[in-house]
């Protein structure tokens, strides 16, 4: 993927929209590129994670499985598409984290992968990024909540 194509989906996706171009610019360097196929997993539940993922395009299901008893299944908390954003939040904070879902894609997927401990440091060096990421970091976590307490009350 070029770097026009990795800064157009940067510029374009809901945790970085309103950056400047030169802060996008400074992010461009810990984004790697990489193409999923359909069925494909991105991260499994119960694992560590230390990635954030941008869609690029394609389509990514979070799935949250879940245990009661004599009733076993996975639930589906969102489907995401192009401009959104995926991953472990913790590793923005400094700590690990183990995933609370799944990502599996259900079509050929682009995403763009970001160390978050690598935008951690960005944040940290760049106080006026660092404020405008949390900002948007807040809103993405107030709507994954609420898709994920959507997704209950379908239990």
């Amino acid at each position: 993927m070029e770097k026009k194509e990795m800064q157009a989906a940067l510029a374009g996706c809901e945790f970085f929209q309103g950056l400047q171009a030169a802060d996008l610019d400074k992010l461009l360097p810990l984004c790697n590129a990489k193409r999923y196929k359909s069925g494909e997993v991105v991260f499994t539940q119960g694992t560590d994670g230390e990635y954030l993922y941008v869609i690029v395009s394609g389509r990514v299901v979070l799935e949250r499985a879940i245990d009661l008893g004599v009733r076993k299944g996975t639930v589906t908390i969102e489907a995401l598409e192009k401009g959104r954003v995926l991953g472990c939040w913790s590793t923005l904070l400094g700590e690990q984290h183990v995933l609370m879902s799944s990502a599996v894609c259900q079509k050929p997927t682009w995403l763009l992968t970001l160390r978050g401990a690598d935008l951690r440091y960005l944040m940290h060096s760049n106080k006026d990024l660092g404020f405008n990421v949390m900002e948007k970091f807040c809103f993405l976590l107030r709507d994954r909540v609420q898709a994920a307490y959507g997704a209950l009350e379908k239990i």
